[in-house]
């Protein structure tokens, strides 16, 4: 089984290889209603944990605080990949985790850098991803599609398939 979860997670990095923005769901207060906003992906650790900063005072540190329930939604257009990663998100305050994954381009949303009192950091430990793979070229992706609207056959989308991690 852990070979299996091994190969899950290196397939999950490789779908989001290049990713730079995804959209982060969350529970709203009433827990029938998500939410999502774009958020820009940090870092994914080798064992599939991914990393986001936010403001301590945005709604969705509140929210992650009602509910750990999240969702992280992918689109990798350069590769035709989609991804809808379900986890648990836990808010980390640790000044030196920061300082690991701290780039020059967070000042434009943390202007006083790491010293900034309200920066926190999301952790998402991602438990299972569905994901749609069609990885052929856009060139051959659209023939498929333009043989299919010729044919009268259904378009075949490519692989589509559920990770357990």
């Amino acid at each position: 089984m852990k070979e299996t979860t091994n190969q899950n997670v290196e397939k999950l990095i490789e779908m989001v290889k290049g990713v730079h923005v995804c959209m982060f769901i969350t529970h709203e207060e009433n827990p029938e209603n998500l939410t999502g906003r774009p958020m820009g992906i940090n870092k994914i650790d080798a064992d599939g944990t991914m990393w986001f900063f936010t403001k301590a005072s945005s709604y969705k540190v509140e929210e992650i605080s009602e509910s750990k329930k999240v969702s992280i939604a992918v689109a990798n257009e350069n590769s035709q990949n989609y991804l809808m990663i379900h986890g648990v998100a836990t808010l980390v305050n640790n000044k030196s985790k920061m300082k690991d994954l701290w780039s020059s381009m967070m000042k434009a949303w943390f202007p006083l850098g790491l010293d900034d009192p309200d920066m926190i950091l999301i952790k998402v430990i991602p438990h299972e991803v569905n994901y749609w793979d069609n990885s052929s070229s856009k060139m051959v992706v659209l023939f498929n599609m333009l043989k299919a609207i010729v044919t009268g056959k259904e378009y075949a989308e490519g692989e589509h398939g559920k990770i357990n991690l």
